[in-house]
């Protein structure tokens, strides 16, 4: 639309198109627009646990993959009046980085706008193998609330491939995990989370960064 109006003002001006994206839906399309790239489908785990028929891009020479949250954990998958910030997972974006891994990745750009999840990106840890656990050693059920009871992270199985790939995020803010522009309190509402929720949902990431820091040995 913008080089359209241009080119009706200046008419005889050359016009070379730079497709552009914020992280969100449509980032691996305008990627894949100007990179000579493929497109990939895979099934995975929609945020609410539903099916969904996920895409994902592939530039074979370089072996680079770009992975968009939102075509596997978007907030477009899930009716407005289904969202459910605290049990909503990003397990099917984990997948999708296990359908990468397994092409040869060797690269993978991580866009991690439009989610319809506010696990702390838990729910892609568990696909790629971790297990994350409770005081009495149970499997902590999916979302960002249950995170409040997490107590152990194990990674005996977590995939070894990681090690050797470099991610890039993709994003178009700055906020931090917690706090008053955190997360939890700026992007929670709009995916379905209360006053109450937003509060219990920025305490259980601020136990998950917790724990992750003491597995990390920060």
């Amino acid at each position: 639309a913008i080089a359209k109006g241009w080119q009706e003002v200046f008419p005889h001006a050359e016009t070379i198109l730079c497709p552009m994206a914020d992280g969100g839906e449509g980032t691996i399309e305008a990627v894949l627009q100007v990179c000579e790239g493929q497109w990939r489908e895979k099934t995975v785990v929609g945020p609410l646990g539903q099916p969904v028929q996920a895409k994902w891009g592939w530039l074979e020479k370089q072996k680079i993959a770009i992975i968009e949250m939102a075509q596997a954990s978007g907030i477009q998958l899930v009716p407005p009046s289904e969202r459910d910030a605290c049990h909503s997972t990003t397990f099917g974006t984990g997948q999708l980085i296990l359908g990468a891994l397994d092409a040869g990745a060797k690269d993978i750009i991580l866009t991690v706008g439009g989610s319809a999840t506010n696990d702390g990106g838990t729910g892609l840890l568990s696909a790629l193998g971790a297990v994350l656990l409770d005081a009495n050693r149970k499997v902590l059920p999916a979302g960002g609330l249950a995170l409040s009871n997490l107590s152990k992270i194990d990674l005996t199985h977590f995939d070894s491939r990681i090690q050797h790939t470099r991610f890039l995020l993709a994003a178009d803010v700055t906020n931090p995990l917690c706090g008053p522009n955190g997360a939890s309190h700026i992007f929670g509402p709009q995916k379905g989370a209360s006053p109450t929720q937003v509060k219990l949902l920025d305490q259980a990431l601020a136990h998950f960064a917790d724990v992750s820091a003491q597995l990390l040995g920060f």
